[in-house]
């Protein structure tokens, strides 16, 4: 017979593994052994659709937003809003911080500092998406993330573009690389293209769109009025909604990672409610988490690994043995030679890149040390 159901304890299990395997995803994706030759999946699309690679910046920051709920519930119930949103604000600067630091590791240049980035969204959402769950109601946050989908969509796809006319979706003439370049420079983007940015500004209102989504996910796991089985169909069949209504969305404003575009929000949001939902049934009220420990040890400690993984990565393609980087020699060496199939190798050392973190963030996990910004 299966355990019999219990109540969700205040910590998820689940938003723990959740987190975890979308930062097994991320190493995956970011850390392949030769970048010219990745598995479809793991590269991100081209312009417009979705990839499996698309769906981890999302996942993470619909974590975000469902991780918000449950650490600032009881600020939020007893009146403390004020100084919870303060010891936020802080934290997020400290996010953006961390993400202008790694990004200049070992090149640092304030005249070519690429101001957007990872990190620097991430904070940003984080603190928006903090600042309404502490004064706003469900509802109020349902209505703003129904605004920001059309108004951003008017935006992009009605809003003319100064310089260039109508408006339009392509990667360097739409309106948010426009802006990003006005009010930044072209010597602050991303270092590939210089004339617009996967994480510019424009974007990050629709990605508060996707923090949102947590929050209202994360509310509604916490509605104790409800059974288990209720919030868990729920959340599954609003996850499907979600992910229907995205799909159905794309013919006329296309899913696109780079432009963070609504019909993303509302696929990517219905994605990530799905496989929360899966991940709570399974480990918060079936208690099935014998398997878990390792994507946890990755899960509490994600900032750790994406911080470390990404001044790793910097640190061995900019020391050289001869001609070779120390990242292509270890894997032109250690490990392309036992594969014929160069995508299979470059997999394997993306998978070397993953089981050595797993290795790193267990150990850390089996000693309670977290690192929070």
């Amino acid at each position: 017979m299966p355990p019999p159901l219990t109540a969700p304890t205040t910590r998820l299990v689940s938003l723990d593994v959740f987190r975890g395997l979308t930062v097994a995803l991320m190493l995956l994706v970011n850390h392949p052994g030769d970048w010219d030759h990745i598995y479809a999946p793991l590269a991100h699309a081209e312009w417009h659709g979705c990839t499996l690679a698309d769906l981890v910046f999302p996942f993470f920051l619909f974590i975000v937003g469902v991780s918000t709920v449950y650490a600032l519930a009881a600020a939020k119930r007893e009146g403390r809003g004020r100084a919870a949103l303060a010891q936020v604000l802080k934290r997020a600067a400290v996010l953006a911080g961390l993400g202008l630091f790694a990004s200049t590791w070992l090149d640092f240049d304030l005249a070519t500092l690429r101001i957007p980035g990872v990190l620097v969204r991430i904070a940003l959402v984080y603190a928006a998406g903090a600042f309404l769950f502490l004064y706003t109601s469900c509802r109020g946050q349902l209505a703003l993330l129904l605004a920001l989908l059309a108004g951003y969509a008017v935006l992009l796809q009605v809003v003319p573009v100064p310089g260039f006319g109508p408006a339009n979706l392509e990667p360097a003439t739409n309106l948010g690389a426009w802006l990003d370049r006005t009010v930044l420079g072209e010597s602050h983007l991303w270092k590939q293209s210089r004339t617009w940015d996967p994480e510019g500004l424009l974007g990050t209102l629709p990605a508060i769109g996707t923090a949102i989504l947590g929050l209202l996910a994360g509310q509604w796991l916490r509605q104790e009025v409800r059974s288990p089985i209720q919030r868990t169909l729920g959340l599954l069949g609003t996850g499907f909604a979600l992910a229907t209504a995205g799909l159905a969305w794309h013919p006329w404003f296309p899913i696109n990672k780079s432009l963070w575009t609504s019909s993303y929000v509302l696929f990517t949001g219905g994605m990530a409610a799905l496989m929360l939902a899966v991940l709570y049934w399974h480990c918060d009220l079936r208690r099935r988490t014998g398997w878990t420990s390792p994507f946890r040890a990755l899960g509490v400690n994600a900032l750790a690994v994406f911080f470390g993984s990404s001044i790793l990565a910097r640190t061995l393609n900019r020391v050289h043995i001869g001609e070779l980087s120390v990242k292509d020699f270890l894997y032109q060496k250690g490990i392309a030679p036992w594969f014929e199939n160069p995508k299979a190798a470059s997999l394997a050392g993306a998978v070397v890149s993953l089981l050595i973190w797993w290795a790193v963030l267990g150990w850390l996990y089996r000693r309670n040390w977290v690192w929070k910004a």
